[in-house]
């Protein structure tokens, strides 16, 4: 007992003239770890009688507690010393300028889908969004789309293992299902825009695997192509910035509308630049159509009642065809000197009530 008495009053006296956390730390060590004094003792105990085991492992295990109890003591008011020291020590000098941050863009991306939504959005259409998994209805059967239709097929889709009951999902590969669950939830009249990702198997300097479409729905009445073709020439209009672009709507077929076109604005290329809205050349800037009669009965109305029109843009496209952006693929490269470059002030976002902002 005479020995633990010395050796506890030694290891306290140490532990109370402990300097810092780092010299208290190595106390710790040298009295409780696995080749500390305390635990060299206890190993000790196995060479006892065991009366005199007993006796001493109860006295070697308060020990041991007193001592684990005082250096947590004292690592508390070293802490609280140190923090006060540090308190004490640093300053701000509040005279120094404020040091400069690097400053956000908006990805040409997202100002470019908010454009067309403050485009739109003054003629009445609003913003609706549905899944980007979607199941062989929605995305194909619905639209058109025939059984052995070639978007159906493995190199253009990217389809999800089938679930137990056979049903087959997929990335949608466009925001054309947005349209379906909106004409199955809701009466006409109907007018919306379904911006959002769609998924293809592809990729170079015009493809991504992941890419940005808006597509706009009308349905009533009385909607006719003449609706249709006012709208896009508005579009192009506000959106190019030109005053009445040379427009023409070249007849296409796409399985959901019927007739269906696509739609051309003026440009001219000179010295391997683009230019917009003048000049004898045409560029092909999105697709449209009547919504395809059989689209409207599939989705629960009757086509002899209802009808209207759909179109459909690449967000990419027409930002790169805008913004003067060569290669598609660096829009989701996320290299900061492109962003610097390409992106937008927040307070350059158009606002989604009147149109554009001027």
């Amino acid at each position: 007992m005479e020995q633990l008495t010395e050796l506890r009053d030694t290891i306290v006296a140490e532990v109370t003239s402990a300097s810092g956390l780092a010299a208290l730390d190595e106390i710790r060590v040298s009295a409780l770890g696995k080749k500390g004094r305390i635990t060299a003792l206890m190993k000790g105990l196995g060479s006892m009688d065991p009366e005199a085991r007993k006796e001493a492992g109860q006295s070697l295990n308060a020990l041991k507690e007193e001592i684990a109890q005082k250096i947590e003591s004292r690592k508390i008011s070293l802490e609280s010393l140190e923090i006060e020291s540090r308190i004490n020590s640093e300053r701000v000098d509040v005279s120094l300028p404020v040091r400069p941050e690097s400053e956000g863009t908006l990805h040409p991306i997202s100002q470019t889908i908010e454009e067309i939504v403050a485009i739109f959005g003054p003629m009445g259409f609003e913003v609706a969004e549905g899944p980007d998994i979607e199941d062989d209805f929605h995305n194909f059967t619905a639209l058109n789309f025939p059984p052995d239709h070639p978007a159906r097929e493995m190199h253009d889709t990217f389809f999800i293992p089938p679930q137990e009951d056979g049903a087959r999902h997929l990335l949608r590969t466009h925001t054309s299902p947005v349209q379906i669950r909106v004409m199955q939830e809701h009466k006409p009249p109907i007018r919306i825009l379904a911006p959002g990702r769609a998924y293809r198997c592809d990729y170079d300097i015009t493809h991504t695997p992941m890419f940005h479409q808006v597509e706009g729905l009308v349905i009533d009445k009385s909607t006719h192509m003449g609706h249709l073709k006012g709208c896009l020439i508005e579009f192009a209009n506000a959106y190019f910035e030109v005053d009445d672009p040379p427009v023409r709507f070249r007849p296409s077929y796409f399985p959901f509308t019927e007739p269906s076109a696509e739609m051309d604005i003026g440009c001219s290329r000179n010295n391997g630049e683009l230019k917009i809205g003048a000049g004898a050349d045409w560029l092909e800037i999105l697709g449209c159509g009547m919504v395809h009669p059989s689209v409207i009965k599939a989705c629960g109305l009757d086509p002899d009642v209802y009808q209207g029109f759909a179109f459909g843009m690449g967000v990419e496209r027409v930002a790169m065809l805008k913004y003067g952006i060569p290669d598609l693929r660096t829009f989701f490269e996320s290299d900061l000197r492109w962003l610097k470059h390409y992106g937008f002030s927040a307070l350059d976002v158009p606002s989604l009530v009147g149109g554009l902002s001027p």
